[in-house]
């Protein structure tokens, strides 16, 4: 029986290796999962620039957050979950407890419990987080779609908090994979989509994921103005999401939005 396995393993600043390590074994409560698909994010790519993140990884240590796979084994109490199992495990848990779990912010707990190593043949799954953040995955979706689980929870929790209603106007600000995503969230809720795009590739993948509107800034002069003129009386819209995080999508997304409107300040 295999003993070892491969995994990307962080070192530190823009300094990751494959190597051999130890194929982890599940503890009480755990389980351990053979991946099947892993994500990138722009949290990972970021502590690859940075070489650790302030909370969720301190090199060296096992890298990535985003994956499904099957259980592989189960430790013991273990009772939800059994091998053979398609899941998809998050990459953190809150504990319930403190201050801000009993407030009902989470995102915020004080002892909010990470996990690492998706990049890698198999991963152990905290028994916190085997409790609270791992779920079975139908038969008729795929891996690979299944691990898009926790980035499309956080739009669809990003969304809620704005306050967003059915009929709303909700500009997003960014056409990457989470911004598409908030498109595609909110116009399902029965909202109308302008976004604000700026490669010629990301107007189709807009439209496909939702867009009534797009804005390519590269086609315009004033992409704030643009913008609130595709609302009535140029009042600017309802909803902004910035999901790009610089200084000028800032502004831009406090420039567009209605008095009285709300702003996500989405990106990381």
């Amino acid at each position: 029986m295999l003993s070892e396995m491969n995994a990307a393993v962080l070192y530190g600043k823009e300094d990751v290796r494959i190597e051999r390590v130890p194929i982890p074994e599940a503890g009480r409560g755990e389980i351990v999962i053979r991946v099947h698909a892993a994500l990138t994010c722009g949290t990972d790519l970021k502590v690859f620039r940075r070489g650790y993140h302030a909370r969720m990884i301190a090199p060296p240590a096992l890298f990535g957050h985003e994956m499904a796979g099957v259980v592989h084994e189960t430790g013991a109490g273990v009772r939800n979950f059994k091998p053979g199992m398609r899941v998809v495990a998050l990459n953190s848990a809150p504990c319930g407890a403190c201050y801000w779990c009993v407030r009902k912010q989470e995102n915020l707990c004080e002892d909010l419990q990470f996990n690492n190593g998706a990049y890698a043949e198999y991963i152990r799954i905290p028994a916190r987080i085997v409790a609270k953040n791992t779920l079975i995955v139908p038969e008729s979706l795929p891996l690979e779609h299944a691990a898009l689980t926790e980035p499309l929870a956080c739009v669809v929790r990003g969304l809620e908090e704005t306050g967003a209603r059915r009929g709303d106007s909700v500009v997003v600000i960014g056409a990457g994979p989470i911004g598409l995503m908030f498109m595609h969230v909110a116009q399902l809720s029965g909202m109308e989509v302008i976004a604000v795009v700026k490669r010629d590739e990301q107007i189709a993948s807009a439209v496909t994921f939702g867009a009534s509107h797009v804005v390519q800034i590269t086609a315009v002069v004033d992409a704030v103005a643009t913008v609130r003129s595709l609302t009535p009386n140029n009042r600017g819209v309802d909803i902004a999401i910035e999901a790009v995080a610089t200084p000028l999508t800032w502004q831009w997304a406090v420039d567009m939005v209605r008095r009285g409107g709300t702003v996500n300040f989405f990106g990381g």
